[in-house]
């Protein structure tokens, strides 16, 4: 596989980052922090962007794009850290009305497998529907029609979270095979974001290790600094292409075992995101790290 970006490519993803690094810096995300998470502007302007309708056909008032096209996207609001059921609305488009244009937030719940819960579902008081995924089909729950209590603290101050004793069958909507599909999409997105991830914080750590300086001379010019920041590297380029390997088999499974290629890159792009994320914290000397 060639995973080099194609013209088309590198413009998509210079225009969402330009949109991310305007819209999304740190300042808007501590006043996104909490239950107003979602915020109504910025998902608008996503949905303008064509972030939930990037995949849908153009006569369906999509882009028309594939998954190729949607990892280069999510890879860049992982990068910004970008809050909101991004993912559910996207995999949404075409199946839940108005989820493509941003008029609907959709979350979601992975019930595949014969889970018996309880379940945490994320921004659930800022969603107008939740699709469930299971082993016999894809189901459409109305949120209201839930009893959920808070989860406490997040680990994401961005991601609300919710615990569910029970869970209601909802509607019927698709078959096993579409919940499928979009358990293995929706799992290359997110894998797509954690390389983001990745890229972030190899970016933010290199950066500091060229300005500061310690003992006359920059810390990037120590050799264990220098360690660090090549094994960061090498994970986010292993990230990169193991989510794009997966993005190109879902548009075409003749190339490859899409499960494989999938499963793949959820856990290089996983691993890779949490350890940059740590060796980031360690360059830095562990400034703004509380415990």
């Amino acid at each position: 596989m060639d995973f080099r970006l194609t013209e088309d490519q590198e413009a998509l993803r210079s225009g969402i980052r330009d949109f991310c690094d305007g819209r999304v810096g740190v300042d808007q995300l501590r006043e996104l922090e909490g239950e107003a998470s979602v915020d109504a502007g910025l998902w608008g302007e996503l949905a303008e962007m064509g972030v939930f309708s990037l995949r849908l056909p153009e006569s369906s008032g999509g882009v028309g794009l594939g998954m190729a096209d949607a990892v280069v996207v999510f890879a860049e609001l992982g990068r910004r850290l970008v809050p909101g059921p991004l993912v559910w609305s996207h995999l949404a488009a075409g199946v839940v009305d108005g989820a493509g244009a941003g008029e609907a937030v959709v979350g979601g719940i992975d019930a595949t497998g014969g889970g018996s819960g309880p379940w945490l579902v994320e921004q659930l008081d800022r969603l107008d529907t939740l699709l469930v995924l299971r082993d016999d089909g894809l189901w459409r729950v109305d949120p209201k029609q839930l009893a959920a209590k808070s989860a406490g603290l997040p680990l994401d101050p961005h991601t609300p979270m919710h615990l569910l004793e029970s869970l209601p069958r909802g509607e019927r909507i698709g078959d096993g095979q579409a919940a499928l599909q979009l358990r293995l999409e929706g799992a290359t997105l997110v894998a797509a974001q954690m390389l983001g991830i990745s890229e972030a914080t190899l970016e933010l750590a290199n950066d500091y290790a060229k300005r500061r300086e310690q003992f006359g001379r920059a810390i990037g010019s120590f050799q264990s600094i220098k360690h660090i920041l090549a094994d960061m590297f090498v994970r986010q380029q292993v990230a990169r292409a193991a989510v794009y390997a997966a993005g190109a088999t879902l548009d075409d499974p003749v190339v490859g075992d899409v499960a494989r290629a999938v499963a793949s890159a959820k856990i290089v792009a996983g691993e890779a995101a949490l350890k940059n994320a740590r060796a980031c914290i360690q360059i830095h000397g562990g400034m703004g790290y509380t415990w």
